[in-house]
């Protein structure tokens, strides 16, 4: 009888490891960024069309607006100013309090037109790349993702602080010379955040805006030849292109996501693509 008991203890134990390990997995939250140095690459409708995409295959999403000039707030549902990223920066508010919601499973902490002032406040703290590193797993039994939605410039205060508070960072580009260009010194940043901050970041893949393989633009096919063989960037490249479509915009405009407005749109299938890459990539 001991024998049984302690045969029956045993596995008792082991069942409630794999429970507790497998639990651990699913409520695992996972936190991006979409960043690039140079302008009009797509982040902030790319983060949001993803965001859109997860939420819609059941996944609970919260996008943070992370950028000044609002334009990721701006394409989603109008909500209240007076929850948003200032507040969590100046203290009054938590990750959690300032959420608000925008569709179904899925929730905004967006910008505000004091945030620029805010984001000047936060460069004066020495340890500003931390700002959201910590007050964010607040948020791990309420979403499955946080996405970060950044300006153009990965320097600044704003945007250090979401790169570094990272799993990994997605970085979309366009197929041209200026937007190639800075791509080595922003994979440097995220190097030396990685190394200072966050040993855990990393470059989830950088992928293609305005671009297919179908387009007829000789140099921009050029310039993914030759980011196929840089040395760096070649093992990033992910499969998923976005191509140009007015569908996007029409959405954004009308504050809809593309499942709304344009379900047929060449633009939801790629990401719609681009999510289930973001999803399966190891």
């Amino acid at each position: 009888m001991p024998s049984i008991v302690c045969n029956m203890l045993y596995m008792l134990c082991v069942l409630y490891m794999f429970t507790s390990k497998y639990s651990n997995i699913v409520n695992t939250m996972q936190v991006l960024t979409f960043t690039n140095r140079k302008g009009g690459t797509g982040k902030s409708t790319s983060a949001w069309a993803v965001a859109h995409c997860l939420a819609h295959s059941g996944h609970r999403v919260l996008l943070v607006d992370c950028d000044p000039q609002m334009n990721l707030t701006q394409a989603l549902p109008t909500i209240s100013q007076d929850k948003s990223l200032t507040q969590i920066l100046d203290g009054s508010l938590s990750f959690p309090q300032a959420m608000q919601s925008v569709g179904t499973n899925l929730w905004l902490v967006p910008a505000s037109p004091s945030l620029a002032a805010a984001e000047k406040l936060l460069g004066t703290d020495a340890m500003y790349p931390l700002a959201f590193k910590n007050p964010i797993g607040d948020l791990h039994k309420l979403v499955d993702f946080v996405i970060f939605d950044t300006g153009p410039s990965p320097n600044s205060a704003l945007a250090m602080a979401a790169i570094t508070a990272s799993d990994r960072v997605y970085i979309p580009t366009t197929p041209e010379y200026f937007a190639f260009n800075g791509l080595e010194s922003l994979l440097d940043l995220i190097s030396r955040i990685q190394k200072n901050f966050s040993p855990g970041l990393r470059v989830g893949g950088v992928f293609l805006t305005k671009y297919a393989k179908s387009y007829r633009k000789s140099l921009h096919h050029q310039f993914v030849e030759v980011m196929q063989q840089h040395s760096s960037l070649s093992s990033l490249l992910m499969e998923s292109t976005i191509r140009d479509n007015v569908s996007v915009a029409e959405a954004q405009v009308n504050q809809q996501s593309l499942y709304d407005w344009a379900p047929q749109s060449a633009a939801l299938q790629d990401y719609e693509a681009l999510t289930q890459e973001i999803l399966h990539k190891k």
